[in-house]
Formats: structure tokens, sequence, C-alpha cells
């Protein structure tokens, strides 16, 4: 993937898009992102943030490319700009999906794929019953390598070995063998990855 992060969006942030759009001609790459809004740090550049984010949108459907789309406090302000785009053909996932279950539906309407990681395991997440209610298809299961190891590794450094314990916790959440959730999850990222 290429994209600029949100948290690394300041005012030089058209400068960095122009090298990240050069960078998106030379190479390939399977999506844009993370991209998105972040408010749980600093909201002093939600300005700038906005704008990152509509340039890199436009940038994906220039390429035909699908969205990794990081949201922390943030929902309202996504939405608003991916309504700008609605009827585009934008596609991607909703990266580390910590939402409720109001925001999980807003995500599959758009027709974006929800990303579970190890938040799902977390005992006081909640995001177990959340998406109780939203079919698998909707879904990958993804990591934030280094961060959000699902438990038993919670607070260890998160890696792709560990995608088998979200895999269970998602089979148990909907009564299905692993290797079904498995197999739901791994159609799902190929179709949005077109891989």
């Amino acid at each position: 993937m290429i994209g600029l992060h949100p948290t690394s969006v300041k005012e030089d942030y058209p400068h960095q898009l122009n090298e990240i759009e050069r960078i998106s001609r030379e190479h390939d790459f399977i999506a844009v992102g993370e991209i998105g809004i972040d408010l749980y740090w600093d909201k002093a550049f939600l300005i700038e943030q906005l704008g990152a984010f509509r340039r890199q949108l436009t940038l994906a459907l220039s390429h035909n490319l699908p969205v990794v789309i990081h949201s922390r406090e943030a929902f309202s302000e996504i939405f608003s700009v991916l309504d700008e785009f609605r009827g585009k053909g934008l596609r991607g996932v909703f990266h580390a999906f910590s939402g409720d279950l109001e925001t999980a539906e807003k995500v599959v309407e758009e027709g974006f794929k929800i990303g579970i990681g190890g938040i799902v395991t977390f005992k006081n997440s909640g995001l177990d019953e959340v998406i109780r209610d939203i079919d698998p298809c909707h879904m990958v299961i993804e990591t934030d390598s280094p961060y959000l190891a699902p438990n038993p590794h919670r607070g260890t450094r998160n890696e792709s070995a560990y995608l088998n314990i979200i895999a269970s916790k998602l089979a148990e959440i909907y009564g299905l063998d692993e290797e079904e959730i498995a197999q739901i999850t791994t159609d799902n990222a190929r179709a949005v990855f077109n891989i």
C-alpha cells in the first residue's frame, strides 16, 4: 500500500502527496492506505487531514485501487467525505474497526469491508457483540502490526501468526468452523485487493 497516514498530515501534506502520487505512477500497489482522519491525538490539522483524505481517495480512484481507511474518533468526518465520492466506485476496508453497530452497518452500506483485528479478543471492547449482527461476508481479518496483538498476546508485538486467534474468535461468535471463517475472510480480502 501507499498513502499518507492521517497522523502524519501536517501543513506540508500537498508536497508529501505529490511525492506519493509520483511513486504511485512508478510502482504497482494493491491499495491506497492507511488514509483517513485521526482526531484522537490532535485536532489541530483536521482541515489538512480532510484535504489529504479527499486527494488520496481521488488517487485511489484514478488507479482503480481500494483504500484502507484509518478512523479514530472521526467516523462522522470520514462518512461526510465518503458521501462526496458516492457512486464513483470506491471500495476498501475500514481498518482496525472499533465502532458501534450503527457505524458497522454504515460501513457495509457504503460497500466497504470491516477490518477485524486483535480488538475483537479484548475482554471489554464489546466488538464481539457489535459484529454479531453483521454477516462475516463483510469482514476481513487483519493485524495492526506491531500494535493491537490479540489476547493472550495483548501488549506484545503483534504479528500475522496471530491471525488464527482472530479467526478462532470469529468462529466462536458466528458458530462456524475456523476453516469457514478463514475461507470467507480470505475470499473477501482477495476480492477487495484484487489478489
